[in-house]
């Protein structure tokens, strides 16, 4: 029976890979127009610079993701068949570890006992995976929901700047796409708190802050190369 409580940690899968995805696009793709636009290139260098970075770095997002998150799939896939297996082999021994996990939690022996019966005539490999190996089908590893959902969102977030380095005059390129930049990455990471239930302004400060400082960076490394050439 599904209950009406509503918890943050369900959507800590997709959530997760989001908001790293379009925090990266913004920063990474923000940056890299900044650099390229104060070393003194014109918008078309410019564009094709922002251009490629989003395309390289959504493919990129989508990749470590994917390679992270299988991995992970693949130790729950082997400690499942590991775990399979124990049952097969020794059924009551692995009733008795269940009712040890429910002891050490909080119940009387006799309860636990009766408790893990009842789970393991329903659905033994379940009972195990979640409450001896804390493998839940919320948080069950998706390396392709993972993948696609870093390459959309990294792509979703690095046409912001990109939408703003077309749209801005070029001698002002540099400043208007630094403060809607950072706008955006603030907005994000509000949005990003509130659905995690923490708290919004602290959410916003740390994105900005560390975005702030990856754009003056660049900016800088932009302006170096520029003299020199």
């Amino acid at each position: 029976m599904r209950h009406g409580e509503r918890h943050g940690s369900g959507r800590v899968g997709w959530l997760r890979a989001a908001v790293l995805g379009a925090n990266d696009g913004i920063v990474s793709t923000s940056s890299l127009v900044i650099g390229v636009a104060a070393a003194g290139a014109d918008r078309g260098a410019v564009l094709t610079a922002g251009l490629a970075g989003l395309v390289a770095g959504a493919m990129s997002m989508a990749a470590g993701e994917y390679v992270s998150v299988s991995s992970q799939a693949d130790t729950e896939q082997s400690d499942l068949a590991r775990e399979r297996k124990e049952l097969e082999e020794d059924v009551e021994a692995e009733h008795r570890e269940l009712a040890a996990i429910y002891v050490g939690r909080g119940l009387d022996a006799s309860l636990a006992n009766k408790v893990a019966t009842q789970l393991m005539e329903k659905d033994a490999l379940g009972a195990h995976a979640r409450d001896e190996l804390g493998i839940s089908e919320v948080m069950r590893a998706r390396p392709i929901q993972a993948a696609l959902t870093s390459a959309a969102a990294f792509a979703t977030g690095a046409a912001l700047p990109l939408f703003a380095a077309i749209l801005t005059p070029e001698r002002r390129m540099v400043p208007i796409v630094a403060v809607l930049s950072l706008v955006f990455l603030a907005g994000l990471g509000a949005v990003a708190a509130r659905v995690g239930r923490s708290r919004m302004l602290i959410g916003a400060l740390r994105v900005t802050f560390w975005s702030a400082l990856a754009m003056t960076l660049t900016a800088a490394v932009g302006r170096l190369f520029g003299v020199i050439a």
